[in-house]
Order: C-alpha cells, then sequence, then structure tokens
C-alpha cells in the first residue's frame, strides 16, 4: 500500500523559512518521480516542484530561485526546503506520486503552512 507522510509545515513570517519532510513506504521510491503539489485557501491543486529518478528537479515559476526539492532514497524521504517565503505561499502543501500535472493517482494527508505577518 502507498503511504505518503508530510511533516514541518508551521506558521512563519514572511521571509521565513521551512523545510517539509514526506515519508514515503509500499513502493520503490528510488524508481520513481516524486512531486511537491498545494493547494491555497479557496484554490485548486497547484503543482509546486517535481525531482525525477535521476534528481532533475522542475519548479513553478512562482517559487524558482526560494524553494529546494530534494530526495534520500536511501530513507526514502522526499523534501522541500522554503526560503523567503510569501504571504501567498500560505496553502496545505503534498507529495504525491504518479502525476500528469497536478494530478496524481496518490498523494499524502498535507501539512499546512502558513505565511503571515
Amino acid at each position: 500500500e502507498v503511504q505518503l507522510v508530510e511533516s514541518g509545515g508551521g506558521s512563519v513570517q514572511p521571509g521565513g523559512s521551512l523545510k517539509l519532510s514526506c515519508a514515503a513506504s509500499g513502493f520503490t521510491f528510488e524508481t520513481r518521480d516524486m512531486r511537491w503539489l498545494r493547494r491555497a485557501p479557496g484554490q485548486g491543486l497547484e503543482w509546486v516542484s517535481r525531482i525525477s529518478r535521476d534528481y532533475t528537479t522542475y519548479y513553478a515559476d512562482s517559487v524558482k530561485g526560494r524553494f529546494t526539492i530534494t530526495r534520500d532514497n536511501a530513507k526514502k524521504m522526499l523534501y522541500l526546503q522554503m526560503d523567503s517565503l510569501k504571504t501567498e505561499d500560505t496553502a496545505v502543501y503534498y507529495c504525491a506520486l504518479n502525476c500528469v500535472g497536478a494530478s496524481c493517482s496518490y498523494k499524502g494527508q498535507g501539512t499546512q503552512v502558513t505565511v503571515s505577518s
């Protein structure tokens, strides 16, 4: 059974940083592309970042230069380092698997990130 469990969310002031983690199990993590998605209040799911199995990274324009996606295949962990956070980054963040854009077969329960002064 595929399981994705996010953690690391919280409240932070604009300009601050947070690091999200996602623990994966139930599939061969090292062979799969992984993504981070988010859903802002009242909005649909948005694709944030992707890391391929060969560690190539991709970012939405809205987070490029501020967010960094990484993975640790030995630990089956996915990470999202978020720096220079803005109020518009406020959302529930999900790690996800088996995606086309922001449409994914599997995603976790999400972790809330709130950026506010």
